[in-house]
């Protein structure tokens, strides 16, 4: 019996060390394995930028998701608060992650990489991570001229109503696009979006106008009714805030928003908004750094990868038939049997172009260092994440310019 009271003892004992063993951390299942970490996100505005918001809201969902905490920082300009905010964000915060969702944070953020070599720095629309040789920066988009060419066939199926209409003739089948900054990145998503009204719409033209900021409620307002009063039957914009939509409104102009809906604020005029959903990728790189993986240098979401995507489509302002047409044109992007820059759709002073070299390697000269047309398509995001279509192409009009 003492035997038995010994071994029962023991067995009680060893059972005991590894109940505690296990609750310290000793022993966990395949999901415990994962490292408990944190993400910063640093933003360029605040909710109020439909921009900004929509990175906002992907980061919630991405970290919630993943059982991650997360920090971030709101109106933080494209200065040294950027850099000052990500040393916060690591050694007040202890984040394992940082990421920044504005052009201008790039060299900031490039500049905190170097000081902190264990952290992870993710940025979204810069072009130096594959030329910069810092192993822990990576950039980050998605191929939204593809949804922005959908967003332009619903734009195109509305100006072929007008025109059955009686409302306006084909000839004055005129769009007008508030831009930001002529950068590539905005110069690909206006082309991408009047190809798509054109695939459509064959007699549409489009004028164009930029405020040199990503976030001026006034001067985009002031843009959009420029545009109007110039013959623009239909508005879109790259650029941040509610200043086009609502001027669109109270004009009774129908519009096409970019990063979400605005049918509460627009419901007689909003038809649908082209969107990058972040979600995948902050749960890319969430998981990358769990794993131990490599985050891609340069990673771009596609619609495949549920980054690309549409708003459901404003029934009361859209063309009849949109909904269907636009699924039917997607199918087609997705086998290849359409591509958004294919050059044989547009023409460039009235020539058809079967060479351009891009600025894809980013430096002070801004010179054009990489051929991006290949058998007649100029391939765009496919030798960096970020946009360098830049080719001024016919029935395109800029008004004025703005390089930032």
């Amino acid at each position: 019996m003492k035997k038995l009271a010994k071994v029962l003892a023991l067995c009680l004992a060893i059972s005991m060390i590894a109940l505690c063993f296990g609750a310290c951390g000793g022993t966990k299942d395949q999901d415990d394995n994962k490292p408990e970490l944190k993400v910063g996100f640093i933003f360029l505005h605040d909710e109020q930028s439909t921009y900004d918001k929509n990175f906002m809201d992907a980061a919630k969902a991405a970290c919630e998701e993943m059982g991650v905490e997360y920090a971030q920082k709101t109106q933080i300009p494209e200065s040294k608060d950027c850099y000052d905010a990500a040393v916060e964000l690591i050694e007040v915060d202890g984040c394992d992650i940082i990421f920044a969702d504005s052009f201008g944070h790039e060299a900031f953020l490039i500049d905190a990489a170097k000081k902190y070599p264990d952290v992870q720095f993710c940025h979204a629309t810069g072009t130096q991570a594959h030329t910069a040789g810092v192993a822990n920066f990576h950039n980050a988009f998605a191929s939204i001229y593809q949804g922005r060419y959908l967003a332009g066939v619903a734009a195109g199926l509305k100006l072929n109503e007008m025109i059955d209409a009686g409302k306006i003739t084909a000839d004055k089948a005129k769009m007008g696009y508030v831009g930001a900054f002529t950068f590539a990145e905005v110069m690909s998503g206006y082309t991408s979006f009047y190809l798509g009204a054109k695939s459509v719409c064959p007699t549409v033209t489009m004028d164009v106008k930029f405020t040199g900021s990503w976030y001026d409620e006034q001067k985009e307002k002031e843009a959009a009714q420029a545009l109007i009063a110039g013959g623009c039957v239909l508005i879109s914009q790259h650029a941040d805030s509610m200043g086009a939509p609502t001027a669109c409104e109270t004009a009774g102009v129908p519009n096409v928003s970019y990063n979400g809906s605005t049918v509460a604020a627009c419901p007689n005029t909003f038809i649908v908004s082209s969107r990058i959903d972040w979600t995948p990728y902050f749960k890319y790189m969430i998981e990358c750094v769990q794993n131990d993986k490599a985050i891609d240098t340069d990673w771009t979401g596609t619609i495949e990868t549920g980054s690309v995507v549409l708003t459901d489509i404003n029934e009361k302002a859209a063309a009849a038939g949109t909904k269907e047409k636009i699924d039917e044109v997607k199918a087609k992007l997705l086998d290849g049997s359409i591509n958004v820059f294919d050059t044989a759709n547009f023409t460039v002073k009235g020539e058809k172009i079967t060479t351009y070299l891009a600025d894809v390697n980013t430096d002070k000269n801004l010179e054009k260092d990489t051929e991006a047309i290949e058998n007649g398509v100029f391939y765009e995001s496919k030798h960096r994440s970020a946009p360098y279509f830049d080719v001024e192409i016919d029935g395109i009009t800029l008004l004025d310019r703005n390089y930032g």
